[in-house]
């Protein structure tokens, strides 16, 4: 899991003191147990689930994390419903699976993480519809049906955006509703009013933040998401436009001549669920043609740890740092205190195609003479330039990132100082293409201090000889 391989030993240990929480969840998910339900050879694999199935029963008490945290529990609970059938059915052993069943769904019932919410909730909320189901309980179904009606309301945004602004969370709750409204329809249940409407509006919402390679961007808590399940969630990317605002959840996507940008100008989590959110107000990511060039840092483990405050902090994104401090208050690994409060301020396309997007934020009104970040994009045929201006009084450090491939573009400032890190050369000149997998990057800094109002203007345009087209050709 997560990019690292470790052996359960015999007899096997079910607690893995050694991995990471988040190795361990996924130990005790069982959702690994879906390669079983494949194998060609059935009363192997039976065989195997049983003996590791109660193996995992004997070593693990009930209640106890990690094994019995409400969301492990959750995603084990549907798991184990759904394999059932290949692996258990009309075993000796399956009025004592059908007893751990109900003992999960007790459990879930019991311990529903309305504290948490967010994602975390619709995946209860998922197992509880979905063991209600199997085990015949009309209660148990009637609650999460009703639960799931109001919280479709108040997770799902009017633009069909996730309420937690991150793209993989935001597929994940996808697939969580896609399965419980196929689930319900199978059941010949009645469906949850507006679960359909919900569905075709986030898939569309995804579809619209795929870049040009099918990518997601990995914005917030965000990992890489596999060609094959952004099909399986019947995604797809709509016909191209020029500039789409997705307003409610704060993204804007523009796509000018072989430019494609996604500018992140929207709040940097829901009020009450600070969990996934990063210090990356007026960050973007871009791509030239259809490769990805203005890079995020991305996500590659959830331990609180140096790496985990670096890749939620500021300075891990593509936006200004002020005063070496993050605009969004991030600690914890989880944490989220005093917030960046963006504002879009106008977006346009003129008759020749050039876009202009503008906003900001006051993520630095803690900081001595109230500053404000300002930055607008101008994304046209020659490149893209971001103008970023800081107001406000006294005197104050600016610095304007880019995580890029300097082989594919090319990037220099007005009215700073400009140095590049290295690829691998310091965790600026990293980031995460998933879970435990790290790539080097170039990092270009462009450094500028003084008295308000200061102001920065960056330059990206194509690397020479990446176009046929002499507008591109020229040095910058």
């Amino acid at each position: 899991f997560l990019a690292e391989t470790r052996t359960l030993g015999s007899p096997a240990d079910w607690q893995q003191l050694g991995a990471a929480q988040l190795w361990r969840y996924h130990l005790h998910y069982f959702e690994w147990a879906w390669a079983l339900a494949r194998h060609d050879d059935r009363p192997w694999a039976r065989h195997q689930f049983e003996r590791l199935f109660r193996s995992w029963k004997l070593r693990t008490r009930f209640g106890q994390w990690d094994a019995w945290s409400p969301y492990v529990v959750a995603v084990r609970t549907w798991a184990l419903c759904g394999l059932h059938g290949s692996l258990v059915g009309n075993a000796e052993w399956e009025p004592d699976f059908a007893e751990d069943l109900a003992l999960h769904a007790g459990f879930v019932a019991a311990n529903l993480e309305l504290d948490v919410g967010g994602n975390h909730l619709m995946k209860d909320i998922k197992a509880m519809i979905g063991v209600g189901v199997w085990l015949r309980d009309e209660a148990l179904v009637t609650r999460g049906m009703e639960l799931l009606r109001k919280q479709i309301g108040i997770q799902v945004l009017g633009d069909g955006g996730h309420f937690e602004r991150s793209p993989s969370y935001h597929a994940q709750v996808l697939g969580d509703l896609i399965d419980i409204a196929g689930l319900l329809d199978a059941a010949n249940r009645p469906p949850v009013p507006g679960l359909e409407d919900v569905i075709a509006a986030m898939r569309t919402w995804l579809g619209t933040m795929l870049g040009p390679d099918g990518a997601v961007p990995l914005l917030n808590d965000c990992t890489a998401i596999p060609p094959e399940r952004l099909a399986a969630l019947g995604v797809t990317q709509p016909p191209a436009q020029t500039l789409t605002v997705l307003e409610a959840s704060g993204y804007v996507v523009a796509r000018v001549g072989r430019w494609h940008i996604v500018a992140d100008v929207g709040l940097p989590c829901p009020r009450e669920l600070p969990a996934h959110a990063h210090a990356d107000t007026l960050s973007f990511v871009a791509w030239l043609d259809d490769e990805a060039v203005v890079l995020d840092t991305g996500t590659s483990e959830y331990g609180a740890g140096p790496r985990r405050e670096y890749e939620r902090s500021t300075a891990a994104h593509n936006t200004i740092e002020l005063d070496g401090m993050d605009s969004t208050e991030v600690w914890g690994g989880f944490r989220a205190g005093r917030r960046a409060r963006p504002a879009l301020a106008s977006t346009s396309v003129s008759a020749g195609g050039e876009t202009m997007i503008t906003a900001s934020h006051d993520g630095y009104r803690h900081l001595r003479g109230r500053p404000i970040h300002r930055r607008t994009w101008r994304i046209a045929a020659d490149g893209i330039d971001v103008i970023d201006e800081v107001t406000g009084s006294g005197r104050h450090f600016a610095v304007a990132r880019l995580h890029s491939r300097l082989d594919r573009v090319t990037a220099r400032a007005k009215g700073a100082v400009a140095t590049t890190v290295k690829p691998g050369e310091t965790p600026t000149g990293v980031v995460a293409r998933d879970f435990g997998v790290l790539e080097p990057v170039a990092c270009v800094e462009m450094a500028t201090d003084g008295e308000l109002p200061l102001r920065l203007h960056t330059m990206i345009r194509a690397a020479c000889g990446e176009s046929h087209d002499p507008a591109y050709d020229r040095p910058s």
